[in-house]
């Protein structure tokens, strides 16, 4: 055995070796590219550059290594490289080891520095305030829709949605021993708990559920009180140190969460993108069926509508639009254009680089 593998362990030494030169020849031309975007003050991050790259990966990629894999690893490649130039900072819904961190590193790689906040609002005022470059918040469930607090800052802030990431949510149920003995509470985010509702009402349905502001933070009461179980993903308790009494318990096998990332960056064009609008009609017979004809005409696809109360207690509301393409595509330019002239308020929240995933 060990004299057949000692010819291949040989091969794979030569092979890391030519990788780690390249690495570093890589890694050289971004510090030029650093001292180009210092003397142009031009942005370190471009989601569209790097969205551009991840995709050609996986267009070039003959195999055998899987898409997603690679595209992992040229993840952490450009995070690395971007460092070199400048290390950015951002915010996230904390504390660590919520799936709003995962969704961070998802999208910047982990050579970056991180900053968990208490609140969504938090995480805006970070990123407004240039304490973080960037910001990730969650935008929409599959299962339990829209997550308002998010769509009501965004209609508000001066920032832009510059990219968006599009993460399986997959549930545990967890405690500081790994069963359920003397637990008598569960605690969660209220849309983990919706999320798994079904499960729970028919596993432990006398058992106490409690919301709180983040399944990370449930998991953090779990391991310093064992009558508390948390429902939180898998980083959140090995972070924790907590043990998995059930894994994958949320009802929808196919549940998933997207986050947007926000930031003062507004995203050049990737070849495949979205756009956020947020819009009201007037008061007028036909006038939603009138908006939404500016699409149609310029052959836009719309991809989500859905409606938020204005909170101004008179039954107004806001509509929250996303299309297919760039601001910068000449469609899309035109139809936004006829949209505005046509709309009570129009607001483009962004236009950024659809997620990979």
């Amino acid at each position: 055995m060990t004299d057949k593998l000692t010819p291949l362990r040989e091969q794979i030494d030569a092979i890391d070796a030519q990788i780690l030169d390249l690495l570093n020849q890589r890694a050289k031309v971004a510090q030029q590219v650093g001292h180009v975007k210092a003397e142009t003050n031009a942005p370190v991050f471009r989601p569209e550059r790097e969205a551009q790259v991840l995709r050609g990966v996986a267009e070039r990629n003959p195999g055998p290594m899987g898409d997603v894999e690679l595209q992992t690893i040229w993840r952490e490649i450009m995070s690395a490289c971007r460092s070199l130039e400048k290390r950015v900072t951002i915010a996230f819904l904390g504390p660590a080891g919520t799936y709003t961190e995962q969704a961070a590193y998802q999208q910047f790689g982990t050579a970056v520095d991180v900053l968990p906040c208490s609140s969504i609002d938090e995480v805006f005022r970070a990123t407004e305030a240039g304490t973080a470059e960037f910001g990730v918040v969650p935008v929409e469930n599959s299962t339990e829709g829209a997550i308002g607090r998010t769509l009501d800052l965004l209609l508000h802030t001066s920032l832009s949605i510059s990219g968006e990431v599009s993460l399986a949510v997959r549930h545990s149920l967890l405690s500081g021993t790994g069963n359920m003995d003397g637990v008598t509470a569960i605690c969660a985010h209220a849309q983990a708990l919706a999320q798994c509702q079904i499960w729970l009402n028919n596993n432990y349905p006398d058992i106490e559920r409690r919301a709180v502001s983040s399944n990370a933070e449930a998991a953090r009461m779990a391991r310093d009180d064992h009558t508390i179980a948390a429902i939180a993903g898998e980083r959140a308790g090995v972070r924790y140190g907590l043990g998995t009494v059930k894994a994958n318990i949320q009802d929808d096998p196919h549940n998933r969460t997207r986050f947007a990332v926000i930031g003062q960056l507004q995203a050049g064009r990737s070849g495949q993108d979205r756009t956020s609008l947020a819009l009201a009609a007037p008061h007028k017979a036909g006038s939603i069926y009138r908006l939404l004809g500016s699409l149609a005409r310029h052959n836009v696809s719309m991809t989500r509508f859905e409606s938020r109360p204005a909170r101004t207690g008179t039954w107004e509301y806001y509509f929250y639009v996303d299309v297919e393409g760039h601001v910068q595509d000449e469609g899309v330019a035109k139809a936004l254009e006829e949209l505005q002239n046509n709309a009570a308020f129009f607001k483009v929240l962004g236009s950024y680089p659809v997620s990979l995933n």
